[in-house]
């Protein structure tokens, strides 16, 4: 299954005794792109804090109540180390947080890795920080990215739109890519993979495709659920190999 971003934007978080706020941005790793982090607004509950949970520590969303349950605590979370508001998030700003909470960290326990039931309480030490700038440069976020420009290799194609993020890996699996500007009322998906290079300074990301091969592309409708069936479709087009096995 496939998440849309605007729909993740806003899903409640809740803790095992109350609201803890609501997904604000997710910020995700521009090297495998998976999202690596919930971005929580607090609102009045922390005002002026920013609180960052791994997507390991949400539990199955309810989409009834558009929200994720988390097994912690308001007060857990009220003492977590402060992520700050404006500031980038470090590699050791991650490991403290890993830390306090007593997971393994992505970077060791890897994308699938889900914290055992009833983690908490107090944490395990400081987590092992591999030699990173004091601001981890491979974080990104998406409310930041979305708007980017992508160009194929002829000519600009469109912008992003939004994001399409795999259920329980949280991988990002496709770019939304709203090319109205060039080419009037179609989105077409673009995947991670078929990126060539993202200046990240110009807001724009260069595709190894061609303007014909994006216009030709199946269209995609954001209404209509997205299935296996047409990722194949989309695949062929581009004659890339499936992500799946």
């Amino acid at each position: 299954m496939l998440w849309r971003t605007p729909d993740l934007i806003g899903y409640g978080i809740q803790a095992t005794n109350g609201s803890i706020g609501s997904v604000g941005d997710l910020l995700f790793d521009d090297e495998s792109w998976t999202v690596r982090w919930a971005v929580v607004d607090t609102g009045t509950w922390l005002p002026g804090r920013r609180v960052l949970l791994p997507p390991s520590a949400l539990g199955r969303p309810d989409p009834t109540l558009q929200q994720f349950p988390v097994d912690l605590t308001r007060q857990k979370v009220k003492d977590s180390p402060d992520a700050g508001t404006d500031r980038p998030v470090s590699r050791q700003m991650e490991a403290d947080l890993y830390g306090y909470y007593g997971w393994a960290p992505y970077w060791t326990a890897g994308p699938g890795y889900a914290p055992p039931a009833g983690v908490g309480g107090p944490g395990l030490g400081r987590a092992r920080v591999p030699s990173e700038p004091a601001g981890d440069p491979h974080l990104r976020s998406t409310n930041e990215v979305t708007g980017y420009y992508i160009r194929a290799t002829d000519g600009d194609i469109g912008h992003a739109e939004e994001f399409l993020v795999e259920d329980g890996s949280w991988a990002i699996r496709y770019m939304v890519v709203d090319t109205r500007n060039w080419w009037p009322g179609k989105a077409v998906l673009i995947a991670p993979q078929w990126i060539r290079e993202v200046s990240w300074g110009d807001r724009r990301v260069f595709v190894d495709l061609t303007r014909q091969q994006v216009k030709d592309s199946p269209e995609y409708d954001p209404t209509v659920p997205l299935n296996r069936a047409y990722e194949e479709q989309l695949h062929r087009h581009y004659d890339r190999p499936f992500y799946w096995g």
